[in-house]
């Protein structure tokens, strides 16, 4: 844990490259903060960057090798991540002879793979990224967990590969060039990402649930796991105890690891219940949770009926005292929201501009103040709506049973996310060129096609089953990928046990009706909780994660955008649209209250362009 880089080259012996790949290593020194480590051999040099969560001795640092008595080296491997069946795992190859010289999780992966071979990725659970180096047969493993919790993208070569934990790293390795071209621009724009592609021209990134075996012949990808099509025979009570029992042992596995580990607790149904079970699993004292909250705000909510209908900070501190946890409430500023220092490593983590402006530097913030105060890794609610359809577009037919993405079908009815959000203020020829809705429909299209089904399904149990699988595999990495960077970015791992694949397995094949009951959103987890909240947060409506609504924090967004725009100079100054600047320009305020996040996607955009363009010395090839 926490950050892999690496370099392979059939043509090359690259044991006197080990500063390459440590170069490439500490562009991720953020993920990593704890330690390096570097190993070379004939054709490939690997590095780490180590988050000490699990043997905080030196026995756990990577990259970890397994060598026969002899003193010849077998396997190497990195990973970025936490097996959550580590101890459960290592007693059974144990049994089977393995024997460790710590008590990594590294090292357990390795001795899967010497065990069953590449199949051994179906017997790890969690979230990992891994990279192995096979010496006896000079082939190269990448692979990623089921869902794409953690980041791993890596860059075809003639000769080889380059790969890394985020494109920083690649784009560190001297033989890579940071080249976007037309479908990168596409890729960056559109809100519905394709699996394994990236922004930069030449690099991908390996899909979730899939491995990528390099070998000197040629490279080719494997798929290891996809989400099953089952009948689902249970009871409706029956259902309601499995998906409690599936959800605390998911937590319980993700609690694992030799230093503390807290809780994010909005107040919600999703952060709430993993916290109760947490709280529930600890004995060595009450549970730490934390919540981020905008000075101001709970006193000047303004309500939004599809986004946010109440502010978090009353039902975050109800449930914490009905649980018991220990919880502390990071409050930001204005100041702290318009640094623009902090705007500019929200983009540097991302690798790529945001639109999301004050969600992600707050989430950045929250993270670095969590990490000061002890905390390298927390529990998180991610995915909980993916599993359970409780974004409103997954049952609203208007969106729900549109020939697009749900999500791209709702942002379609508002001109400032119309092709993307963030794209209104982007050239209008340039949009129409790159056809950013026509590039969304055709992946909706090519992803309907991987849907398991069953003979026996309804049309209107295939369309939910659909809606489902591409929130799981379309719209949830995203913003997985979007967690991770954020925590990361201060040495925080993200755990988020709805991931676990126990459980996604099981809920994935629960009719729509049974999560859904008397349309009440995400009814069946509300019920398997039902005895661990108190009613007001058990009964909360879904709000999104929190934006500011400060008049001032508008002001400065709008501020910095003239500065810009007006700037004809500025390296952006070629992608703007003229017409839609002027307009923008010319408002008369700046964007206000609760849906102002959205008018001020596009200008955070731009801002964020600039700052990539030059930073990263883009070479624009359209």
């Amino acid at each position: 844990m926490s950050a892999i880089a690496g370099w392979v080259d059939f043509e090359r012996d690259l044991s006197s490259q080990a500063d390459v790949v440590e170069t490439m290593a500490a562009t991720l020194a953020h993920r990593g903060p704890d330690g390096q480590g570097t190993w070379t051999g004939g054709h490939a040099a690997l590095a780490h960057r180590r988050l000490a969560l699990l043997d905080v001795t030196q026995t756990g640092k990577q990259p970890v090798a397994h060598t026969t008595e002899g003193g010849t080296t077998v396997a190497v491997l990195t990973l970025d991540g936490a097996i959550t069946n580590h101890t459960r795992l290592r007693t059974e190859l144990a049994a089977k002879g393995h024997r460790f010289t710590g008590g990594g999780d590294g090292e357990t992966a390795l001795h899967a793979y010497l065990e069953w071979g590449t199949d051994f990725l179906t017997h790890l659970e969690g979230l990992f990224a891994i990279a192995l180096w096979d010496v006896r047969s000079q082939e190269l493993l990448l692979a990623r967990d089921r869902l794409g919790v953690k980041p791993l993208s890596y860059y075809p070569t003639p000769t080889g590969v380059v790969f890394g934990s985020e494109a920083k790293a690649i784009l560190a390795h001297p033989d890579v060039e940071p080249v976007v071209d037309a479908d990168g621009l596409r890729e960056l724009f559109a809100h519905s990402r394709k699996p394994g592609t990236a922004v930069y021209r030449g690099m991908r990134e390996i899909i979730p649930g899939h491995v990528l075996v390099v070998r000197r012949p040629g490279s080719h990808d494997k798929r290891y796991w996809s989400l099953p099509a089952r009948q689902h025979t249970d009871s409706l009570a029956d259902t309601i105890t499995t998906v409690r029992g599936l959800l605390a042992d998911a937590v319980t596995s993700h609690l694992h690891a030799d230093v503390p580990v807290g809780a994010m607790l909005s107040g919600g149904i999703d952060s709430s219940a993993l916290t109760a079970l947490a709280h529930r699993t600890l004995t060595t004292g009450p549970l730490h949770s934390f919540s981020v909250n905008f000075t101001g705000y709970t006193e000047n909510f303004q309500p939004h009926p599809t986004m946010r209908s109440t502010p978090d900070a009353p039902f975050a501190e109800l449930a914490s005292r009905h649980i018991g946890s220990r919880h502390t409430e990071i409050l930001l500023d204005t100041a702290a929201l318009t640094d623009p220092e902090v705007h500019a490593a929200s983009l540097r983590v991302q690798d790529a501009p945001s639109p999301l402006g004050d969600m992600d530097v707050s989430l950045i913030q929250f993270f670095a103040r969590l990490r000061a105060q002890g905390f390298a890794a927390v529990l998180s609610g991610e995915t909980a709506d993916e599993v359970f359809n409780g974004y409103f577009w997954a049952y609203d037919p208007k969106h729900s049973n549109s020939q697009t993405f749900p999500w791209v079908s709702f942002e379609r009815g508002h001109d400032a996310a119309a092709g993307g959000l963030g794209t209104s203020m982007v050239d209008r020829r340039l949009r129409k060129e790159l056809d950013f809705i026509g590039y969304a429909d055709q992946h909706y299209r090519d992803a309907l096609t991987e849907v398991p089904h069953l003979d026996q399904d309804t049309p209107a149990e295939r369309r939910a089953r659909e809606v489902t699988y591409l929130a799981l595999t379309r719209w949830a990495p995203t913003h997985l990928d979007r967690a991770d960077r954020m925590s990361m970015a201060h040495g925080v791992q993200l755990r988020p046990p709805f991931c676990d694949r126990a459980l996604v397995e099981y809920v994935y094949n629960v009719p729509a009706a049974m999560k859904r009951v008397d349309g009440v959103e995400k009814s069946l987890l509300r019920s398997a909780v039902a005895d661990l909240l108190p009613e007001a947060v058990l009964q909360r409506k879904k709000s999104a994660y929190p934006t500011t609504q400060e008049a001032a924090y508008g002001d400065f967004v709008r501020r910095r955008f003239t500065e810009l725009a007006t700037d004809p100079n500025a390296a952006v100054a070629p992608l703007l649209d003229t017409s839609a600047t002027a307009d923008a320009l010319g408002a008369a305020d700046s964007p206000q209250g609760a849906f102002a996040w959205v008018e001020r996607a596009s200008m955070e955009m731009v801002l964020q362009l600039e700052t990539w363009l030059t930073e990263y010395r883009i070479d624009l090839r359209l």
